[in-house]
């Protein structure tokens, strides 16, 4: 078996599956919109383009007529995958997965209205008055995005009236694409938020990861565990949600699909079609396969014949507080001095406020108390630092 990938989206997530194709023979080409991203540094070779020119992005396949076309990032022209699978090539999970899953009115309508699972209520908003009578009818708090966006961009709580202009200009000109609109979600009285990890395989079963939990800042993931306490009801109905969801959206490979844990049940928050960032604790070896080795796995149609929880673990990433090209990370010797440790180095060739650079890792027995867990991993991740 050997497989010509090409990649779209080179980040840290990006690097971890390259590494994990290349263990199993494959050829991988990254592509990224700025040389040097992490994914490029690993692959058999790399590309830099404008992944939302459609042109530019028809001419890369055409030249490698790759064997799978891997999307790691949102910003790309997705429309162009249904045209590629009308060519016979595969896209990884599917045309329509990455299409619905990087624009929110496609993911949240099939969720809601389509498959009915319990979401947040929510409207959507083109125009300012419109916005303002969707927040008039949900009430404050409530949370506001860009239907296009990632990583936290554009996204804010809404809590007080007079900060209703700011939150819409921020969410509008944190829009990505053509698409210029809003939405405005109900905000859910959550306990805890998890990403329930779903693997959908070509020649076999569905199969769910021991649910994660996480804390986000800005709307981007800070820190992660793994096992999260969860009780068999919700988790049942978190597993029978995913099902509905992935089995929509049709193909194979890892989902990470995102839930609010309430007093009232299981809430479907949002979902994306390959590696999320909050699985990056599975580098820690909670489980027997990571969270990469999975997605490789499937997306190639090799067997995957369970998936076991093997360690408790905890991560929380390190980031940079100011925009520069020439940096220095420091302290790794004292973070991984510290027992049952590991860190990842992301990479990137240059920081801005707030961008991820690194991970810290740390793991202990099942069973292991979470909270003292997570508390030592932000300290070896306080440990690096950027400068």
């Amino acid at each position: 078996m050997h497989k010509k990938i090409l990649l779209l989206g080179s980040g840290e997530l990006g690097k971890e599956l390259v590494i994990a194709l290349k263990r199993l023979g494959q050829t991988v080409i990254a592509v990224d919109s700025y040389a040097g991203a992490p994914a490029m540094q690993v692959a058999d070779g790399y590309e830099v383009i404008d992944m939302l020119n459609g042109q530019e992005l028809d001419k890369l396949v055409f030249d490698y007529k790759p064997d799978l076309i891997v999307p790691e990032i949102e910003a790309i022209r997705t429309e162009r995958f249904y045209e590629y699978e009308k060519q016979g090539l595969k896209v990884i999970p599917s045309a329509k997965a990455a299409n619905f899953t990087m624009n929110r009115k496609l993911i949240r309508d099939l969720a809601a209205k389509e498959l009915g699972l319990r979401t947040a209520n929510y409207f959507y908003a083109t125009q300012f008055e419109e916005f303002n009578k969707a927040v008039d009818s949900i009430g404050l708090p409530c949370v506001v995005k860009p239907l296009m966006s990632s990583s936290g961009k554009g996204q804010s709580v809404l809590k007080s009236d007079e900060d209703r202009q700011k939150v819409w200009d921020y969410a509008i000109n944190n829009s990505r694409g053509d698409i210029k609109e809003v939405i405005i979600e109900e905000f859910i009285a959550f306990h805890t938020e998890i990403t329930l990890l779903t693997v959908t395989q070509q020649n076999g079963p569905t199969l769910f990861c021991p649910p994660i939990g996480h804390r986000q800042e800005r709307g981007d993931y800070q820190e992660s565990w793994q096992p999260v306490a969860i009780s068999d009801k919700d988790y049942n109905e978190a597993c029978e949600m995913a099902g509905k969801v992935t089995t929509a959206l049709t193909g194979s490979g890892i989902w990470g699909v995102e839930f609010f844990l309430t007093d009232k049940g299981v809430y479907f928050s949002e979902l994306s079609p390959r590696p999320h960032d909050t699985g990056m604790v599975t580098l820690a070896g909670t489980q027997n396969l990571s969270e990469f080795e999975l997605h490789a796995r499937a997306i190639l149609g090799l067997p995957i014949p369970e998936i076991k929880l093997e360690r408790a673990g905890a991560s929380a990433v390190v980031l940079a507080n100011k925009s520069a090209e020439q940096f220095t990370i420091h302290g790794i010797d004292n973070a991984l001095a510290q027992p049952d440790t590991d860190i990842r180095i992301f990479g990137k060739p240059s920081t801005r406020p707030y961008r991820r650079m690194a991970v810290a890792l740390v793991y202990d027995q099942p069973g292991a108390d979470m909270d003292t867990l997570r508390k030592k991993a932000k300290e070896v991740a306080d440990m690096i630092r950027v400068d």
